[in-house]
């Protein structure tokens, strides 16, 4: 998949392509369902499959503290989008400059200047522009000017569901793990490399891979029952905390996974977490000695739900 990052990279060779626009957070099945249509089109026009997205969200930069968590990170989204087979993906930033672009320059600057789109596929609930003023009936009178195509998808409903990032995150915030993963149509993870920590897990003997999770606010918190992608060539179990770390004063969020009985060095890798089930929430240890008798009890249970459940 090609990447584009930026409006200085869109050249005259990225133009006649089939184009969606969105946020595509957690690329879910509802989204899947969408970049199949956009990859049917684009082969009927003989053109790219071209995702547009937004960094950071526009819910993200108007109202950071009020944006709801984030399923996926760029690079998590980038590849799931890779995944799916989609030819092009165009990142831009939403900044000020972009936040006051009325509905109608967004069309003629982005979608037929730049891209010179021959097709645009939207969801139901498609808007754009400042204040979201833009609409689907504005999008297809703004095609029917330009030349473009405009195909609007119905929600994809699974169960009586309709799936949708909100959807995901509801999941993810009771610990419904398997009904995000059948929102999803895969498990959940999170992707990160190893950085280092305090090494504190190590002085206790519960040594810990650190992953920046790379967004302001996570789906989920918690201590968590994990499978640990990409260190060997099968998942490894594991237990992970999810959270501020408040018992050592901790301020960011971090993601820390204990690999059970593994002893090599992780710093630099790229790994990538499945989260199985949620053991309990994080709370607040009055000593470091009360931690480490919890951290053996959280451990032991960890190691026994994963014997009994297959890995993803």
């Amino acid at each position: 998949m090609e990447l584009v990052r930026g409006l200085h990279n869109i050249s005259r060779r990225h133009r006649g392509c089939v184009l969606t626009v969105g946020n595509y957070d957690g690329v879910h099945l509802g989204h899947q369902q969408m970049v199949g249509v956009l990859k049917a089109r684009a082969a009927e026009l003989h053109s790219a499959a071209t995702v547009l997205v937004f960094e950071p969200s526009s819910k993200e930069f108007i109202d950071p503290d009020g944006a709801p968590a984030r399923l996926t990170r760029w690079r998590e989204k980038f590849l799931a989008l890779a995944a799916q087979g989609v030819d092009r993906l165009v990142t831009l930033r939403f900044d000020e400059c972009m936040r006051a672009m009325t509905p109608r320059s967004f069309v003629d600057e982005l979608i037929v200047e730049k891209l010179g789109a021959r097709h645009v596929v939207v969801g139901d609930d498609f808007r754009y522009g400042s204040n979201a003023c833009g609409t689907i009936g504005s999008l297809r009178l703004a095609g029917d000017e330009h030349g473009f195509g405009v195909e609007q998808m119905a929600p994809f409903i699974l169960d009586g569901v309709r799936v949708s990032s909100t959807a995901v995150r509801e999941r993810l915030e009771f610990a419904d793990y398997p009904g995000a993963a059948r929102l999803l149509g895969r498990p959940y993870r999170m992707i990160g490399r190893v950085v280092h920590g305090r090494r504190l897990g190590r002085t206790l003997g519960f040594p810990t891979a650190n992953l920046r999770l790379m967004r302001r606010k996570p789906p989920l918190w918690g201590i968590l029952a994990v499978w640990a992608h990409g260190i060997e060539s099968r998942p490894l179990p594991g237990v992970a905390s999810l959270g501020t770390r408040p018992t050592v004063n901790g301020t960011e969020p971090l993601l820390e996974v204990h690999v059970f009985d593994f002893s090599g060095e992780l710093y630099g890798r790229v790994i990538e977490v499945e989260f199985v089930a949620k053991l309990r929430d994080e709370v607040k240890f009055d000593s470091l000695d009360a931690m480490m008798v919890q951290m053996n009890i959280d451990g032991a249970r960890a190691r026994d739900l994963l014997s009994k459940v297959d890995c993803g």
